[in-house]
Parts: structure tokens; sequence; C-alpha cells
């Protein structure tokens, strides 16, 4: 209640809120129904002008076994799992129900790009510069995407596999300023080549 009594525009975010207490369930029905609560010290915060977001993993497991074709039938099970697992007085406050689909390869794919642009603005500091091949994004793809999961697997596969190598790799000096690095699969392997000379550089 404190940091929205000082910053009543504020976006409040309660995670995974099936695991929430009833304690806090019957607060939050207080917000959302009066949109205002009393904190331990008597004072009225006002949260009319505040955004109440909560997420939710009910039934993420099972909506990985749809297919993309299925999104009423999706949306019409997450609503009967939601009216067993809350009172319908929540719900009834709760303005629009988002339904987050599982990510696809192509979700993946978009996702290493932008990885790998934020590790090329790092780079650009120093005048260097990194590109990935189809072959190597594949090979992170395949090994990092995992639909119950989610993104996790593939922030943990892109550290392990270019991330951490290539810093290492500035540190020791194997390149240096002004070097392209161009990252390529090789079976299995992720390998390195300083695009200047097409020396192959063991991960």
């Amino acid at each position: 209640t404190e940091a929205v009594r000082r910053k009543p525009y504020s976006v409040v975010l309660f995670d995974e809120i099936e695991k929430a207490h009833s304690d806090v369930l019957n607060t939050l029905l207080q917000i959302l129904d009066d949109g205002r609560l009393t904190d331990g010290h008597g004072r009225t915060v006002d949260f009319k002008n505040t955004v109440v977001i909560m997420t939710s993993n009910l039934g993420s497991h099972w909506f990985t076994e749809l297919g993309p074709d299925s999104e009423t039938e999706v949306r019409d099970r997450l609503m009967e799992m939601l009216k067993a697992q809350f009172r319908p007085e929540f719900l009834n406050r709760i303005d629009e129900v988002i339904v987050f689909h599982s990510l696809s390869r192509e979700h993946i794919g978009q996702i290493i790009d932008i990885q790998l642009r934020n590790l090329a603005g790092r780079l650009a500091d120093r005048h260097m510069a990194i590109e990935l091949t189809d072959p190597a994004k594949e090979l992170i793809m395949n090994e990092g995407f995992d639909p119950a999961f989610g993104a996790r697997p593939l922030k943990r596969t892109l550290q392990r596999r270019i991330l951490d190598p290539m810093a290492f790799k500035v540190l020791d000096g194997t390149y240096s300023d002004g070097d392209t690095v161009m990252v390529d699969a090789a079976g299995d392997e992720i390998v390195f080549r300083q695009v200047s000379d097409a020396v192959d550089i063991e991960t």
C-alpha cells in the first residue's frame, strides 16, 4: 500500500495468483470492489488510478498439448479452471482475461535474434560485430526450445553456448577491437570463426 500511496499511477503485478493465500484474495477483492484499501496505520490508499495485473499458470501443462487451432477450446477450458479456483465475486470484478499461448519455434527464433542484437550492441562499443548462421540458430533452437518451460531453457542455452564462450574469447585476446565473429554450427557443436580469415576457433 505504501508504494501505491506514494505513486498512485502505478502498475501492480501479482504473479501466480492461484498460489495466493485466501487473505490476499480477500484484500484484492476489496481493492477491485472499492478501489481503495486501508493500511496498517489507518490511512486509506486510493487504487482507482492503479492497474492491477494478475498472472496464473493454471492449465499451462494442458495447453501445450493443444494445437494452434484450439484457441476457443483453450479459453473455454481456462475459464472452467478459473471458476473452480476462484470465487465468483472475485472473477466478476476482473475486467479482462487474456490467454497467453505457448511459445512457438518462430517465437523462439525471434527471441534469439533479440538476444543477439543485445550482444551486438555491447560489442559495438569495441567496434566488434557478431553474426549467427542459420545452422547455429537451428542448433540453439533445438536445444533450448521446450514448450512446457517457455524461454527459460533458451536463455540458459544461449548463455552456455554463445554468450559465455564469446566473453572468454574477448577476455583472453582471441578476438579484439574491430573483429567480426561468425557463430556457426558443426554437427552438435557451436564454432566461432573470425570472418576476416575464416579460421575456426574451438569452443
